[in-house]
Parts: C-alpha cells; sequence; structure tokens
C-alpha cells in the first residue's frame, strides 16, 4: 500500500503574520486580497467570529470594529518566501515531493516506517525552525491524504497527524460519515448541489457510488474520485511541476485610472512579472494578449472592455521585446474619456528554448538578448526584486493596488528585518 502525505500550514498567511508579531496569537486576524478587497486567510479566532472565506471588507467593517478583528493587506514577498522554507525543509522528509501550492505539499512515504512519528517530526521541526503550525494527512492515495489532513485540522485530539492507513475501512466509514461531500478535493462547493440531488451526501456515499454510474452522468474527473476514495491511485505524484501552457498576470487598480501613460506603466510591470516566470520556466512565447476594463459595476455608457492579441515575428522570452509589442497593442484598444479598473497580460504560444524556431538566419537580436536578460534576473534574485527595471513601469506608479495595512518584509530586505526592543 501506497502513503501519501499531505502537509498543509495551518492559516498559512495569517500564521507567516504572527511569527514575526506574537502578539498576535489568540486574536482574531484576517488578511486581505490585492486592494483589501475580501478576506483570503483568516485566524481559528476570526472564523469562529464568523467571517467567511472570500467575505468582503467593506461587508464586516463594523463586526471587525466591534470585536477588534486586526486587517492586514496581502505581502506576498513575505509569503512566497516563508513557502520556499517550508518547501525545502519537507524536502528532507522524502525524495519524492509534490510542491501543490503556496501552503501544501505532498510526499512519498511509501517504504517508510512508524508515519505517526514521521508526522509529528514534520510538524516539531517546521515550528521549530520557522514557528509555523501544520497539520499531516496520510493515506493510500492523494484524495485520501487530503481528507486525513482535514481530519487532522477538524480534530485537535489527533494532535495534527491523521493516518488513514493505520485504519480499518470501517474505522475510515466512520469518519467518512462525518465530512460533508463537498469537503472532498475535486468536488467543492460547486458540484456538491447536484451530488445532493442524487443522494449523496457524505464522503461515505460517494465512496459508495458505482464509478462507472457517476462517470456517465459526470465525468471523467468524478470516477477518479471515487475510485480514489476506494484507494485506487488515479492521479500521480508530480514530482517536477510541468510547465505552463499559458502565462497570465493581472491586477485590478488602487484607483481607476484614465491616461494612457498610466496604464502603459501597469501593462509593463505586468509584461516584465509574466516574462520572468517565463524564463523560469525555460520557454518562448510567440504571441501575447493585452486586455483592459472598466470596473463591472459601471453605467453601460462608462463600460468598456477590449483584448488584442499580438503575434510576434519571432518567438522571445525578453522583457525588452515584449514590453515594446505589449504597448503598441495597448495604444490600439486604448479609449480615451473611461475609468479604468484593470489591465493584464496574457502570453500563449508558449515553446521550449530547446525547440524554439528562429527567424531565417538564426541571427536574430532577439536571440542575443536571452543571456541580458537572465543578467538581469540574476541581479534581481540576489539584491532584491525591482533593483533593475525599465522606465517603462515608471517610478511612482500611483495606481498600484491598495494596500494600506501590509506588514515589513522580514526576511527578503535588509532595511525592514525585525528589530527586537
Amino acid at each position: 500500500m501506497r502513503n501519501i502525505a499531505l502537509i498543509d500550514v495551518n492559516n498559512f498567511y495569517v500564521s507567516c503574520e504572527r511569527i514575526f508579531n506574537p502578539k498576535l496569537e489568540g486574536k482574531p486576524v484576517i488578511v486581505l486580497s490585492n486592494n483589501d478587497g475580501c478576506a483570503v486567510a483568516r485566524s481559528n479566532e476570526a472564523k469562529a467570529l464568523g467571517v467567511k472565506m472570500g467575505q468582503p471588507w467593506f461587508q464586516f467593517k463594523d463586526l471587525a470594529q466591534k470585536h477588534r478583528i486586526i486587517a492586514y493587506s496581502s505581502n506576498y514577498t513575505l509569503y512566497d518566501d516563508m513557502s520556499k522554507r517550508v518547501m525545502n525543509i519537507l524536502s528532507t522528509f522524502s525524495p519524492n515531493q509534490e510542491v501543490y501550492s503556496i501552503d501544501e505539499c505532498f510526499l512519498d512515504l511509501t517504504g517508510f516506517g512508524n508515519l505517526l512519528e514521521s508526522g509529528q517530526n514534520m510538524r516539531e521541526t517546521i515550528k521549530k525552525f520557522l514557528g509555523l503550525p501544520v497539520c499531516v494527512g496520510i493515506g493510500a492515495t492523494k484524495t485520501l491524504s487530503k481528507l486525513a489532513n482535514y481530519i487532522a485540522k477538524k480534530y485537535p485530539k489527533l494532535d495534527g497527524v491523521c493516518n488513514l492507513n493505520d485504519m480499518t475501512p470501517f474505522q475510515q466509514d466512520i469518519w467518512f460519515k462525518r465530512i460533508k461531500v463537498g469537503e472532498i478535493w475535486g468536488v467543492g462547493r460547486r458540484l456538491a448541489p447536484k451530488l445532493n440531488q442524487y443522494g449523496i451526501e457524505t464522503v461515505y456515499d460517494l465512496k459508495q457510488a458505482s464509478s462507472t454510474t457517476m462517470r456517465n452522468k459526470f465525468s471523467v474527473v468524478m470516477e477518479k474520485i471515487i475510485r480514489e476514495l476506494n484507494g485506487i491511485s488515479c492521479i500521480d505524484l508530480e514530482e517536477v511541476t510541468p510547465p505552463k501552457k499559458e502565462i497570465v498576470c493581472s491586477r485590478s487598480f488602487g484607483i481607476k485610472i484614465t491616461s494612457l501613460t498610466d496604464l502603459e506603466e501597469a501593462v509593463s510591470l505586468y509584461i516584465s512579472r509574466a516574462s520572468e516566470k517565463l524564463r523560469r520556466q525555460h520557454s518562448y512565447t510567440g504571441s501575447i494578449s493585452v486586455f483592459i476594463n472598466t470596473s463591472r459595476f459601471s453605467k453601460p455608457k462608462d463600460n468598456y472592455f477590449n483584448v488584442i492579441r499580438i503575434p510576434l515575428p519571432t518567438q522571445s522570452a525578453s522583457t525588452i521585446v515584449l514590453t515594446k509589442a505589449a504597448i503598441w497593442g495597448l495604444r490600439k484598444i486604448y479609449r480615451h474619456g473611461y475609468k479604468y479598473q484593470k489591465a493584464g497580460v496574457i502570453l500563449s504560444n508558449l515553446v521550449d528554448t530547446e525547440i524554439r524556431q528562429t527567424d531565417l538566419f538564426g541571427l536574430s537580436p532577439i536571440s542575443n538578448r536571452y543571456q541580458l536578460m537572465k543578467v538581469v534576473d540574476n541581479i534581481n534574485d540576489r539584491m532584491g526584486k525591482g533593483s533593475i527595471w525599465l522606465a517603462s513601469q515608471g517610478i511612482k506608479q500611483s495606481w498600484s493596488m491598495r494596500r494600506e495595512n501590509v506588514s515589513q518584509n522580514y526576511t527578503t530586505d535588509w532595511d525592514e528585518l525585525l528589530c527586537i526592543q
């Protein structure tokens, strides 16, 4: 039997904030999304007060004031760095690791000895070196390990580790009868109501369902979920993350903007970030799409959305080349007189660097810029993001997303290191 572990950091964004501000322990804390829009992370205390995931900030401002809920703006630089530290530590526990998200990863522990002891060792190590609380779920498949992790979080008596493989099928079913079907990985809130219509309310109900029948009613994905619930592995561990087929970078602005200059700065910044991701996966892009739009709540006469796709004459990964193409496209779709809320770029037709098609003579100046971009990337990695950037990205960026209560970059900026009084 395989032993797949899912390790998940509890309330990750909130936990990262608490590491560097111990006064937050035991208090209701939330972290807000871009532009301080809605709750994307909640402490257990905030959950107990009724704050829902994804709930807009303006809806519970009064509740926050009444119960002294502490709200932080998202600090993605801090969270990304802490995530890398967590994953580096977990990689020492197994040679087979799949980083699933910023706060979750799968480990293959097949052949290991005492799995409960291994799980507790992971928790203690991460708590000791990083101060972050984690839970560990272990099962015969990835779907079962996700459920085990859910059980470990919900039932404190398990001390943060749940191993379904140590249970008999009867004991597993007792747990599964307690868990709503919407908690299953791959089901969620969208499919749960449809399953309820067929009398499937719990994990146990779905486990007992016919995989062939449910495939015909839903899809092959539902069939795989049922098989995984029954201990048949259908979803492999991805130890190497496959390259993305498309790269999107977009943001809502902190304020509505009207000028073409501000839009050009924003699009230049988004192209820079997208091209960094492009080079990180060793790819080139063959086309760029640029889109802009006003608020969806605007009146019809004030509403505007447009997108343009720009095929490139030669596939490229150069920020300079891609920025020129994107700004050219932006100027084609820009319309004066609208208040723009959002812009974004999409890199598509991606190919690996090894199979990139050059021009007729293979001497395009575009190809010579890859080394330049690597130098820029290396400097930004060593000296900090944004050490070198294109002037077209602007200096002040008054349109940048609103973050009124963002914490310091404690781990990535010398000027923002934690000072102990």
